[in-house]
C-alpha cells in the first residue's frame, strides 16, 4: 500500500513540475503553460471535463503577441489552478 501511495505522489510531483498536466492543474491546482504556434491569437479558453479547449485565429498585422493568464477560483480557495497562454508573433 505504501508503494502505491509513493508512486501516485511521485507521479503527481512529476506531472506538476515537468509537464504541467492540464487535468491535474484543473483538479488539484498548480500551473500549466501553453505556447501557441507563432502568429496565432487566443480567442477563448475553457474546460470541458478534464480537457482544456482553446480557440485561436491567425494574427493580423495589427495584432500584438500577448500572454494570457486563465485562473481557476474555487469556493474555499483550495486547489486553484492557473493556465498561462503565450502568443508569439514572427
Amino acid at each position: 500500500m505504501k508503494k502505491k501511495i509513493l508512486v501516485v505522489a511521485l507521479g503527481l510531483t512529476l506531472c506538476f513540475g515537468m509537464t504541467g498536466c492540464q487535468s491535474v492543474t484543473k483538479d488539484f491546482g498548480g500551473s500549466t503553460t501553453i505556447e501557441l504556434e507563432p502568429n496565432q491569437k487566443l480567442e477563448e479558453i475553457t474546460w470541458k471535463d478534464d480537457s482544456l479547449w482553446y480557440l485561436t485565429r491567425p494574427m493580423t498585422d495589427d495584432d500584438i503577441a500577448e500572454t494570457h493568464t486563465f485562473q481557476q477560483s474555487s469556493n474555499f480557495g483550495v486547489f486553484e489552478g492557473t493556465v498561462t497562454v503565450i502568443e508569439k508573433k514572427e
